[in-house]
């Protein structure tokens, strides 16, 4: 993997989340130049002019969720998120747009029919660790929080709210890396993932405390009945009688950090803009008045860094990289 700045984090874009936020919060009456819905759209492109303007001179990676239905997790648990309606076609025009958008900007977007942005951003979070460097993990998902490692942060940049190591485990009861176990014990509602009836976040984190992780729970499921917590024999049975569930969320609540077929060699080097691509883009989008400005003086701001200047001749392919072999 190349990084072209040691000296700078990597920063990770869970995209998808953000798509999601302007589809649910900006008006359909937000249309392009066809009529079609263009909410989720415009509020993400908005969602870069803020993030990329203040990103420089920090590689950024965007990560999207092509998997829906079908990743691996699915095949552990066809239950997996069944509890989500599938999204519109209007959705899914929006995040071809989206990806467009990404690209034509000069910037390495990446998504797999198999594995989800969580994998694809824990797989090169892992790389760069492993490399010495650190990442800026940019979400609004407590999921994330597992990756974080010294010098990272797991950072939700609408609300500007940071997590470094100390701050998750201040703010979750657990370390980062006892996460996964934590969302297990509990469960998760949103992804309809299985837990232990009864056992929310903070629960679990009381658990965690004393045991440290899944494995030396089970190995002494009685021990759950010593500690100081209401109806802790209740809690103890519970555990012991759900093990089988609570194994199984967390296969599904771990990110998968070694995504074989993602290529070592990736360069995340940004490109130059393309201009054109942008041009007819923010054209079909409908993209006017002082929305257009700000997006074009953003465009003007990155091909006038030099570190895009040296890549002129690149492009980044759009195409959505297959990871399987």
């Amino acid at each position: 993997m190349t990084d072209p700045d040691r000296a700078s984090p990597l920063w990770l874009v869970d995209s998808s989340i953000y798509v999601f936020r302007a589809w649910f919060t900006l008006p359909e009456a937000i249309t392009d130049r066809e009529g079609h819905p263009a909410n989720a759209v415009t509020g993400f492109g908005e969602f870069l002019v803020r993030l990329l303007t203040r990103a420089a001179p920090a590689p950024v990676v965007f990560a999207f969720d092509e998997s829906l239905g079908q990743s691996y997790r699915h095949e552990i648990y066809p239950e997996y998120k069944a509890n989500r309606p599938p999204a519109p076609e209007s959705l899914k025009r929006q995040f071809r747009q989206c990806r467009a958008l990404v690209t034509a900007l000069g910037f390495p977007a990446f998504s797999s029919p198999r594995y989800e942005a969580d994998d694809i951003i824990g797989t090169l979070t892992a790389r760069q660790q492993a490399a010495g460097g650190s990442v800026h993990l940019i979400t609004a998902d407590k999921d994330l929080t597992q990756l974080v490692g010294p010098g990272d942060l797991w950072w939700e940049f609408q609300q500007d709210r940071r997590l470094d190591a100390r701050g998750v485990e201040k703010k979750l009861g657990v370390r980062p890396e006892q996460v996964a176990d934590q969302l297990a014990l509990a469960g998760d509602k949103v992804d309809n993932i299985p837990g232990v009836p009864g056992i929310g976040m903070a629960t679990a984190a009381r658990i965690l405390r004393r045991f440290g992780d899944l494995d030396t729970l089970f190995a002494d499921t009685d021990a759950v009945a010593k500690l100081h917590i209401r109806g802790a024999r209740r809690l103890a049975d519970l555990i012991a009688e759900h093990e089988h569930s609570v194994r199984l969320s967390r296969r599904l609540t771990g990110i998968h950090c070694d995504i074989e077929d993602l290529p070592q060699d990736l360069d995340l080097t940004p490109a130059a803009p393309d201009r054109a691509a942008l041009t007819a883009l923010l054209d079909q989008l409908g993209i006017d008045g002082p929305r257009r400005v700000r997006w074009e003086a953003l465009i003007d701001r990155l091909e006038d860094n030099s570190r895009f200047k040296i890549q002129n001749s690149k492009k980044h392919d759009s195409t959505p990289l297959n990871f399987e072999s």
